[in-house]
């Protein structure tokens, strides 16, 4: 009998274990005892998810909610069948891979707390002055900007280092007694320490973060220092990067906090904007370089996927409902710490993006000389355009694609949108009143200006950067990408496109082929002919220690960590400094003067200076071995009249494919529209289309 009922209860463990899952399945609620990885990218129009589970991969939109990001993620999730609440399920099974805007809506809509700044006496007004550049060159009496930091929140300490990190002033009991009981009366929610040579001696700046955590004991105040921050050369740039790190950090800490909270057990990381991941609980502290972290995400994907199939070298054009992101990948994505959000520079390193305001949202306007005008002003998620049903009356680019047809409705997005032709024509007679044409000539010429302001966008990201773009592979994702692809690629004089898979949710799916990453840096400044490679080598070694250890807290395997050394050199004498992938001391000088010259266009006969050493250490993410294409014969073709034909007076009505029914190996000619259900493909007249086993 006991025997019987052991095994009674063994079978029936056996049996719930096996039924629960199916019955959760039958209810259509993802059940978490397999591991889920689910990508998350909020834009300004649209939250887009990639998950993928058991080999298998789901997309799915929902509208973005701007005064609350996490509550288009939380819709989302329930949308995609999982139940955060469900009692039953295990949510330490489900990883969230997040490209979050918070940080960046925050700095462009100047929405940080409070904030105190502490320098060397003398110095408070240097975030003010900057660097004396001039928006407007030949404006004589230009609008006055706004301090970033009031003079009331500056506040200068009677300390100070030599160049060579040797005291000069030194701090006593009673200016530390003095400072806090300063910054306490300014009632600060953050504060940003910034001392001259920090980075050569960061021990100052400590003993007034350990002061004001002691003074603070409530653990009310956020606190960022420039040592750790950014611990390079420039007062202004590493003072300016500290600032926003601690002016954003209640807001992104915040935001964080709150989604952790409502995702439970959940693991999650944010995509840094240097194209990697970094852990929920560290992104806080590190706010600053959250700053691109949504557009990172196509990058990552966008060097993943092209490098599978052999295209290392890209131009990427990520457009979405606000903006449009351009980028260059040569068979690495390229950094830059001359980065810039609004009217702030950001020296941390980030993804070298190009954004223009000129996105499917983008509103076309005329000006007061009577000339059609797009952007930068947006619909955005709502009303958003007018096709949308959602009582948008403003005339977009996404609408200008409905009119002429390039946009169909049996490929509209979401479940959350009824697709509104009238409504898109009725939006543009105001205009085509005004100039006297027809609804479908203004539209057209809206595409027309929509796509000239983003063919800019890509020659500044590469003939200004000596890249030849006839060399490069076009590489178009975003919602509204495919529908404008060729003809840039044609205003580029570029042959080929990458029209990859999950294209309207491309930044989601690089959230989770990007790897874990962090990047380090150290001021080293010396000529190179008088350095010795074991004092490089020291530096060095340091950097990718840190960087391990910083990874292995996340739970990165050290085995798989990978590093990479970078040098930033200039030319003695020269402000400026050029990042250089570190191969030998004896090669550097060389490689500094190719880039320079590929750059600039001539290279100089003088010494090179080292400034900073860098550190990229990397960790793979998890691998997703996405479903090939399967070839079938069954693909389904709807033909119909649309009005970009009749423009062009093309008699024959243009074929209509649905991209999910395409079958490896399969060859047409355009032009054609390939609906899918995120986003929408035009094919130009002479262009051919070819489907490989990846899709």
């Amino acid at each position: 009998r006991v025997i019987l009922a052991w095994n009674t209860l063994l079978l029936g463990f056996a049996l719930v274990g096996e039924l629960y899952p199916k019955a959760f399945a039958y209810l259509g609620i993802v059940a978490l005892q397999d591991k889920v990885l689910l990508g998350v990218d909020t834009g300004g129009t649209f939250t887009d998810f990639v998950m993928y589970s058991a080999g298998s991969v789901r997309v799915h939109k929902v509208l973005s909610t701007p005064e609350d990001p996490s509550l288009a993620i939380l819709h989302g999730i329930k949308g995609l069948g999982i139940d955060l609440d469900n009692s039953h399920l295990d949510n330490s099974h489900l990883y969230i891979a997040h490209g979050s805007t918070v940080a960046t809506n925050a700095a462009l809509e100047g929405k940080g707390v409070r904030t105190a700044y502490i320098t060397n006496a003398g110095l408070e007004d240097v975030l003010t002055i900057g660097r004396q550049s001039r928006s407007e060159l030949y404006n004589l009496s230009p609008a006055p900007k706004p301090a970033p930091v009031p003079s009331e929140l500056c506040f200068g300490v009677d300390v100070r280092l030599s160049s060579e990190g040797k005291a000069v002033a030194k701090f006593t009991d009673e200016k530390l007694v003095a400072l806090c009981k300063q910054v306490a009366g300014a009632k600060p929610k953050a504060v940003a320490i910034n001392l001259l040579f920090s980075f050569l001696e960061p021990s100052d700046e400590k003993l007034i973060e350990g002061a004001l955590r002691d003074a603070f004991a409530d653990g009310a105040i956020f606190i960022s220092r420039s040592s750790e921050v950014l611990s390079t050369l420039g007062e202004y740039e590493r003072g300016m990067a500290t600032w926003l790190n601690a002016w954003l950090g209640p807001v992104v800490e915040r935001y964080l906090n709150n989604l952790s909270s409502a995702l439970g057990d959940s693991k999650v990381s944010v995509m840094q904007s240097s194209g990697g991941m970094i852990d929920a609980r560290s992104a806080a502290n590190k706010a600053v370089r959250l700053l691109l972290s949504g557009p990172a995400g196509g990058l990552a994907a966008a060097k993943s996927r092209g490098a599978e199939i052999g295209h290392t070298r890209l131009l990427t054009f990520d457009m979405g409902g606000t903006s449009s992101d351009v980028a260059l990948i040569d068979g690495d994505i390229q950094l830059t710490t001359e980065g810039k959000i609004a009217d702030f520079p950001v020296s941390v390193p980030m993804v070298d993006m190009h954004t223009i305001g000129a996105g499917g949202g983008s509103i076309a306007w005329i000006d007061e000389g009577g000339a059609i005008k797009v952007g930068p002003e947006s619909a955005g998620a709502f009303p958003g355009p007018a096709c949308y049903g959602l009582g948008g009356a403003r005339p977009t680019v996404t609408d200008a694609n409905a009119v002429l047809g390039k946009l169909q409705a049996r490929s509209f997005v979401s479940g959350d949108l009824n697709f509104d032709l009238e409504a898109s024509r009725s939006a543009f007679e105001p205009l085509a009143s005004e100039l006297g044409l027809s609804v479908e000539a203004v539209a057209e010429g809206v595409l027309r200006i929509a796509n000239e302001n983003m063919r800019q966008a890509l020659q500044l990201i590469s003939v200004q950067k000596g890249y030849d773009p006839r060399e490069f592979t076009l590489c178009c994702f975003g919602g509204a990408g495919g529908l404008h692809v060729c003809e840039l690629a044609e205003s580029m004089s570029m042959k080929q496109v990458l029209i990859p898979r999950f294209g309207g949710v491309f930044s989601a799916l690089g959230m989770l082929l990007a790897p874990k990453e962090r990047q380090l840096s150290r001021f080293f400044i010396r000529l190179v002919d008088s350095v010795s490679e074991p004092e490089l080598e020291k530096v060095f070694s340091q950097l990718e220690d840190e960087g391990t250890r910083q990874l292995t807290s996340e739970g990165a395997i050290n085995s798989t960590i990978t590093v990479q050394r970078f040098v930033d050199c200039r030319y003695q004498g020269q402000s400026f400094t050029l990042s250089i992938p570190w191969l030998d001391l004896e090669s550097i000088e060389a490689q500094f003067s190719k880039a320079h010259k590929q750059r600039y266009g001539h290279a100089l006969e003088m010494p090179v200076e080292i400034v900073n050493l860098r550190v990229s250490a990397t960790s793979p993410s998890e691998a997703l071995s996405l479903e090939p294409v399967e070839k079938s014969e069954k693909t389904e073709q709807i033909s119909k009249p649309i009005y970009w034909a009749e423009i062009r007076n093309i008699d024959k009505p243009v074929p209509v494919y649905q991209r999910e029914e395409l079958f490896a190996g399969w060859q047409f000619n355009g032009p054609v529209v390939i609906a899918e259900q995120t986003s929408t493909t035009f094919v130009d007249t002479d262009w051919q289309v070819e489907i490989d086993a990846l899709g």
